[in-house]
């Protein structure tokens, strides 16, 4: 059944229609709810309202698979005005950034040329800007330029997936930059022969990578909405003697809220990811797709007043 569940949101998530009607009429129902709102500056006011709940934010411009140069360099300018944004309200975000979005796909050299511009503004303004994963294959390239950037750089980081078969050789050969890592399960549909497809194949890789990247002592994130995996990872930072400043968890703006206070009043570091703009219905799909249990928690994130 998850199998079934995954596949048909997937699907949905590419229906061009259903975007087309999501984006003309949904705003409205989806802003303030999944995502933040249409553009940056709407997304402030919940972002003030989880900062003073103790809760940080990192923001994401939704939109990837850019194939004009002029559109990635307008992304681009987007994200910078984005960190400036932050920097001027002095409120509690990270960005992530997906490569695609920059013209990955129409040259590395481009995406190069566009997250050195961002990483320059975000440095001047003390900014972390993690770069998102996409599917696998595109991994690759999206290692190689963070690995390029995370020398030049030092407010930058990435994320690992834990369904990749690849993802325990990859934190290996990043360990040398001591990196900042957002590991997650994974949301996009891939082959048998480059990614495990059960559940309990699944969970065993992710707390593997979590092990690995605890006990290594470079700060990361565990971004999951599974409960077994949280409780996976507060039990292993016990045993540990981890601290707790030392690892984040990340959870999605809109689902799991309950959760989310929870674990800030139990004195762990707790981070939003939250979308903004108005391509949010294929992001929403994939997130249901990752998880059916997702469902349940996006349909009162949508139903709340």
């Amino acid at each position: 059944m998850d199998a079934l569940s995954r596949d048909f949101f997937l699907f949905l998530s590419k229906n061009r229609g259903l975007n087309f009607m999501a984006k003309r009429w949904g705003k409205s129902l989806a802003t303030g709810n999944i995502i933040g709102g249409i553009d940056f500056e709407s997304c402030i006011p919940h972002i003030e309202q989880l900062n003073k709940k103790g809760i940080q934010v990192t923001v994401d411009h939704l939109g990837e698979f850019v194939m004009d140069e002029a559109v990635a360099r307008e992304r681009t300018q987007e994200c910078i005005r984005t960190i400036q944004t932050i920097a001027t309200n002095a409120i509690q975000t990270q960005v992530s950034v997906k490569l695609t979005s920059l013209g990955l796909d129409i040259s590395q050299d481009l995406a190069r040329e566009n997250m050195q511009k961002i990483l320059e503004v975000a440095s001047m303004h003390r900014v972390l800007v993690t770069i998102d994963m996409e599917n696998e294959s595109r991994c690759e390239a999206t290692l190689e330029l963070f690995r390029e950037l995370k020398e030049q750089y030092d407010l930058v980081g990435t994320v690992i997936q834990a369904y990749l078969y690849r993802s325990e050789e990859d934190l290996a050969n990043l360990d040398d930059l001591s990196p900042f890592i957002r590991l997650v399960k994974g949301a996009y549909k891939e082959s048998a022969q480059v990614a495990h497809t059960e559940k309990a194949d699944i969970r065993e890789n992710f707390k593997q990578l979590i092990k690995r990247q605890l006990t290594s002592g470079h700060y990361t994130a565990i971004a999951t909405h599974d409960d077994h995996m949280v409780d996976f990872t507060k039990e292993f930072v016990e045993s540990q003697g981890i601290p707790k400043d030392r690892f984040e968890f990340q959870m999605l703006y809109g689902m799991r809220t309950k959760t989310q206070q929870e674990l800030k009043d139990e004195g762990y570091n707790v981070r939003i990811y939250m979308p903004y703009g108005d391509d949010w219905y294929g992001y929403f799909m994939r997130r249901l797709a990752e998880k059916p249990s997702n469902i349940s928690f996006a349909l009162k994130g949508l139903t709340k007043k």
